[in-house]
């Protein structure tokens, strides 16, 4: 990790004050780091290219400080340009940029800075993409392929019914401890975001599920109030990863063509909850949106559907 001051107070910043998780902590450290490495390049002739930036281990520390407090708006457009030319996608530029903003904001409020160099930057405009959504039926063939007697295949199970029955992140889900578990309320105890805390309904297939995987769990570790309630073969907490490729091997199995990831049953979650006439409100506060029009986007699924069986049922749609 690229071990400079500035950027060394603003990691212990976003973590100690903005409760930020390590993964978003490690995104911003390595947009700072890719900035940095721009930063160390002479791009006054040619523009340089993302791919031929040099190693992290190669920046001069002792010069660095100097360069980012140096950017002006005209190299903050530089360094979008690059990452343009580089063929990263809107939503990645827009991203890099969001680290950059909070970054100098940052500077700003420390005294390091009179002002950002990036308040004058207009964030790209984002192409409007819909998240991937399984229908009831293939949920239905997801959650039926692990094996229901054996300790992976029942912890298996118990995760993809929690992530579909409660719309968790995967940070969340592995995440979840024991004492989170509220059996007799149906309800999860969620740390999301920021280490803000809710309260998520469970399902009555989801509670049995974990019941099962627990009892099994048992059987191989014995039995514990306390720690993580997902555990691998060794016991040990499981990674977002191994849910990831867990999801992807089982999706597989069941026939299923589209990349199935854990957000796309998270979104399955919302866009099955609406289609059945839940109120946006209550969704965006199971999902653990910060603002409803985040959660909007699952209207435009919505619609969709609502469109398509108009367009079957009514006579004279066509």
């Amino acid at each position: 990790m690229l071990t400079l001051p500035l950027i060394a107070r603003f990691i212990n910043y976003l973590e100690a004050e903005r409760n930020f998780s390590p993964h978003t902590v490690r995104s911003y450290v390595a947009d700072l780091v890719q900035f940095c490495q721009f930063l160390s390049v002479d791009g006054t002739n040619v523009l340089p290219d993302a791919a031929n930036l040099p190693a992290p281990d190669q920046l001069d520390v002792a010069v660095l400080g100097d360069r980012i407090r140096a950017v002006t708006p005209m190299g903050v457009r530089a360094y979008l340009a690059m990452l343009r030319n580089t063929d990263y996608s809107k939503s990645t530029v827009a991203r890099k940029l969001a680290t950059l903003r909070s970054f100098y904001k940052f500077l700003v409020r420390q005294g390091e800075l009179v002002s950002s160099p990036v308040a004058v930057i207009r964030t790209p405009r984002q192409d409007k993409r819909l998240p991937t959504c399984l229908d009831v039926e293939q949920v239905d063939k997801l959650l039926g392929v692990p094996d229901a007697h054996s300790f992976l295949g029942t912890r298996d199970r118990a995760i993809l019914e929690t992530i579909y029955s409660a719309g968790l992140r995967v940070s969340e889900v592995v995440g979840l401890d024991l004492d989170d578990l509220d059996e007799f309320g149906e309800a999860l105890r969620i740390r999301g975001k920021g280490k803000k805390e809710r309260l998520a309904p469970l399902g009555g297939k989801a509670i049995e599920a974990i019941a099962v995987y627990l009892e099994v769990q048992s059987q191989h570790f014995g039995r514990h109030r306390q720690g993580p309630v997902f555990v691998n073969r060794s016991g040990q907490r499981l990674t977002d990863r191994s849910v990831r490729r867990m999801i992807e091997k089982y999706a597989l199995t069941a026939g299923i063509v589209q990349h199935v990831s854990p957000h796309a049953l998270r979104h399955s979650f919302a866009t099955h909850m609406l289609n059945a006439g839940a109120d946006l409100r209550s969704v965006q506060e199971m999902l653990g949106h910060r603002s409803l029009s985040t959660t909007q986007i699952y209207t435009h699924l919505t619609t969709t559907r609502l469109k398509e069986v108009y367009d079957k049922a009514h006579p004279l749609a066509g």
